[in-house]
């Protein structure tokens, strides 16, 4: 049965920032497909609310309150997952994030924590769980990355860049991983999170962010999720060095303010 290709019965799954938003879709999705999943995010209570609900599912949770930033954390998030499991078999780098700024405002410093917030750590969890995964002998990596790897945007220059590392990234170790360990992301569009609930909370400016996006509808966590299963079960087996564009179809930018920039003077002809 093609359904069957889908399945994760049993298989170790590390997701970080999983205790919201798309990590959370993502953590769920593989729980009801049989997955054990080690939840890592820095806020324990709200994993503990994701670890019923993968357990509820008939999967074993493992909650490690973890501040990716901070590397001896996640040298412990490693550590307590292949004590406690023996091994992993899937890794979801999620956790990542910067806030937007007009690029003459964004200091050298800035952008080097947004590349190590959004790169360095993925980085560092794929490097520190590739021999597991290849010696279990169905590793599989998902990065989450995003639109603004790709597409453009006034006040992203810090947050797109790093994606788009990000992503370059994926490519490479997958390409230098394979067979043993396929590596692939996710290029994610707008989705309804709590962090873009500041934004949809306005009926207006969601309808607005809707109508600019070729199918009319912000994307779910669940679409995420969805796409996170596909590449890394057995149905995705044929795939590695990937970044899926989910997105609802999206070219240009849906992104709802006009961030001018900060420069003067006549254009460029």
């Amino acid at each position: 049965m093609i359904l069957d290709r889908f399945r994760v019965d049993g298989r170790v799954a590390v997701v970080t920032g999983a205790g919201r938003g798309i990590g959370r879709g993502i953590s769920i999705a593989l729980a009801e497909a049989g997955a054990n999943v080690v939840l890592a995010a820095r806020r324990e209570n709200t994993l503990r609310e994701v670890a019923g609900i993968v357990e509820q599912n008939g999967g074993r949770a493992l909650v490690v309150p973890t501040d990716v930033l901070v590397p001896e954390q996640l040298d412990r998030l490693v550590d307590r997952a292949l004590s406690e499991f023996g091994g992993v078999d899937f890794l979801v780098n999620n956790a990542g994030g910067t806030l937007p700024g007009p690029a003459l405002q964004c200091t050298d410093e800035e952008l080097n924590k947004s590349f190590n917030f959004n790169v360095t750590t993925a980085f560092h969890m794929s490097r520190a769980l590739a021999p597991s995964m290849a010696e279990r002998g169905h590793g599989a990596v998902v990065n989450i990355t995003s639109f603004l790897s790709h597409g453009v945007e006034n006040g992203f220059v810090a947050y797109g860049t790093a994606k788009a590392a990000m992503s370059h990234m994926t490519r490479l170790l997958a390409h230098e991983w394979a067979p043993q360990v396929r590596v692939n992301a996710i290029a994610v569009g707008a989705t309804e999170t709590d962090a873009l609930a500041t934004v949809t909370a306005d009926q207006g400016l969601a309808k607005q962010m809707a109508d600019l996006t070729p199918l009319r509808r912000l994307g779910t966590v669940e679409d995420i999720g969805a796409a996170a299963l596909y590449l890394l079960s057995e149905a995705g087996s044929w795939v590695t060095g990937q970044v899926l564009h989910v997105d609802g179809g999206t070219v240009d930018s849906n992104w709802p303010f006009s961030m001018p920039s900060g420069l003067s003077g006549p254009k460029a002809d």
